[in-house]
C-alpha cells in the first residue's frame, strides 16, 4: 500500500513539474520577445521587479515567518547565481532559435555530474564519462547545424553564452532540491525573484531604461509565468527526488519547437534534432546508476 502511495505521489509531482516547465517555456518565449525589444538587461530588470512584487504579495499576505539562516543562505546563493545564469541565457536566446537554445541547455545535467564529484565528492562512474562524451558530441552536432544554416558569428556567440548559462544551471540543479526541502513554494518564488531583482537594480543607474508602455503586458505576463513556474517546480521537488523529475526538463524542447515556430517563425534544423536526441540519451545514460551492492550479498560472496 505504501509503495502505491509513493508511486502516486511521484506521478503527481511529475505532472505538476511538467506543467511548471510548460509555464517556464512560455516565459522563455515572452522574454525572447522582450530581450529583442528592449535589451536583455532591461527585460530581466523589469521582469524580476514585477516578479518580486507579485511574490511579496503572496509571501507577506500569507504571513509567513522569516526564513532561518540555512534557508536564507540557499536563497541568496540561488538568487545570486540566477543573475549571470539568466543574463547569459536570454542574451543567447535573443540570437539563436529557441529549440537550439533549449537543446544546448540540456547539457546542464551532465555538467552537474562533475560538480557533484567536486562538491559532494561523488565518484564518477564509467557510464557518466561515456554520457559526457556523447553529450559533447551532441553539442558539436548542433553547432555544426548552426554553421550549415549560416546563422553567422552572432549566433555562435549566443550558443556559447547558453552553454555558459547551462554550466551555472548545473549548480542550480543541486540547489533546487535543497531549497525546496527547506522552504515553502511561495518563499522560494519570492526570495528567488527578490534577490535577482535587487542584484539587477545595482546596475540600474547606468543601464536601466523605462519600459515602453506597449511592453508592460508582456513584462507582467513573463513575471506571472516565472512565478507560477517557480511555485509548481518547488512544490514538485519537495515531493519527489530530483532523479525522478529530471526527464521533465526535456519536455521544454517540445514547447521550444512549437513556440519558436508560432511566435518567431523559427524552423528546426535536422542537426538540431539529432544533437538534442544525443544529449537527451546521454543524460538518460548518466541518470541510470547501478544500485549499490547489497552488503548481505557481498558478505556471502566473501564468506
Amino acid at each position: 500500500m505504501r509503495q502505491g502511495k509513493v508511486r502516486s505521489s511521484t506521478a503527481t509531482a511529475f505532472a505538476v513539474a511538467t506543467l511548471g516547465i510548460a509555464l517556464f517555456s512560455g516565459m522563455d518565449a515572452v522574454m525572447k520577445h522582450l530581450a529583442l525589444a528592449m535589451g536583455t538587461y532591461n527585460a530581466l530588470l523589469w521582469r524580476t521587479l514585477a516578479g518580486a512584487t507579485i511574490g511579496a504579495a503572496f509571501y507577506f499576505g500569507g504571513r509567513n515567518a522569516w526564513p532561518g539562516r540555512e534557508a536564507m543562505r540557499v536563497h541568496l546563493t540561488r538568487g545570486l547565481l540566477g543573475v549571470p545564469m539568466a543574463l547569459l541565457f536570454f542574451w543567447g536566446l535573443a540570437r539563436v532559435p529557441m529549440a537550439q537554445a533549449i537543446a544546448l541547455a540540456f547539457v546542464a545535467p551532465l555538467i552537474a555530474l562533475y560538480l557533484a564529484a567536486i562538491i559532494l565528492k561523488e565518484k564518477i562512474e564509467g557510464r557518466a564519462i561515456l554520457a559526457s562524451l556523447l553529450g559533447f558530441a551532441g553539442v558539436l552536432v548542433i553547432l555544426a547545424g548552426q554553421a550549415e544554416a549560416e546563422m553567422g558569428p552572432d549566433a555562435f556567440r549566443g550558443a556559447l553564452a547558453i552553454l555558459g548559462s547551462a554550466a551555472l544551471y548545473a549548480y542550480n540543479i543541486i540547489l533546487m532540491r535543497k531549497q525546496a526541502l527547506l522552504a515553502r513554494p511561495t518563499e522560494v518564488a519570492f526570495f528567488t525573484s527578490g534577490i535577482m531583482a535587487g542584484s539587477f537594480l545595482l546596475a540600474a543607474p547606468f543601464l536601466a531604461e523605462p519600459p515602453p508602455m506597449a511592453e508592460l503586458p508582456a513584462i507582467v505576463g513573463a513575471a506571472l509565468l516565472a512565478f507560477g513556474s517557480l511555485l509548481l517546480l518547488s512544490w514538485a521537488y519537495a515531493r519527489a527526488e530530483a532523479q525522478h523529475l529530471a526527464p521533465v526538463e526535456y519536455t521544454s524542447f517540445i514547447w521550444a519547437v512549437i513556440l519558436g515556430f508560432l511566435i518567431f517563425g523559427e524552423r528546426v534544423q535536422p542537426l538540431t534534432l539529432a544533437g538534442a536526441a544525443m544529449i537527451v540519451v546521454a543524460c538518460l545514460i548518466a541518470a541510470t546508476r547501478r544500485p549499490p551492492p547489497d552488503p548481505d550479498v557481498e558478505a556471502g560472496v566473501h564468506a
